[in-house]
């Protein structure tokens, strides 16, 4: 199975061979900034955003709960464009700048969602709900 690493942006540091940059100025980026879920007042604002990250994947624009696309200055986060690019993933390591958990934590980064969707062989729809599940549960 391949690993979510930390990108670093120190001197010296380089992308292993078999990764691809999930980050936000790329086009798997999130677009649900821990920024905003601050200002909104959520408790665990890291985990909002990956939890906002695997609904949104998921159900779309469903119940209108969520756009198709969203800006952040320049960038556009197209969803469907994530989903479509999901086999340029599968087998390769991804790299995010989100640290890395603890050991026995739960990874609270879009990069670990997307890590189990490009790898799963299931139904994405279950792959999403049960990466969301995973991220409330932990706060439990």
């Amino acid at each position: 199975m391949p690993n979510r690493i930390q990108r670093r942006r120190t001197r010296g540091w380089r992308k292993p061979e078999n990764a691809v940059i999930v980050s936000r100025p790329s086009r798997y980026g999130n677009p649900f900034t821990i920024q905003d879920a601050i200002d909104a007042g959520v408790t665990d604002p890291r985990r909002a955003a990956a939890i906002n990250f695997a609904e949104w994947l998921r159900v779309g624009t469903a119940g209108s709960w969520y756009s198709p696309t969203y800006r952040i200055g320049r960038q556009i986060f197209d969803r469907r464009r994530i989903l479509n690019g999901l086999a340029d993933l599968r087998g390769r390591d991804l790299a995010c700048t989100c640290p890395l958990p603890k050991p026995g934590q739960p990874d609270l980064c879009h990069g670990a969602v997307l890590l189990a969707l490009a790898n799963s062989d299931g139904d994405p729809d279950d792959v999403l709900r049960a990466a969301g599940s995973a991220l409330y549960l932990a706060a439990s």
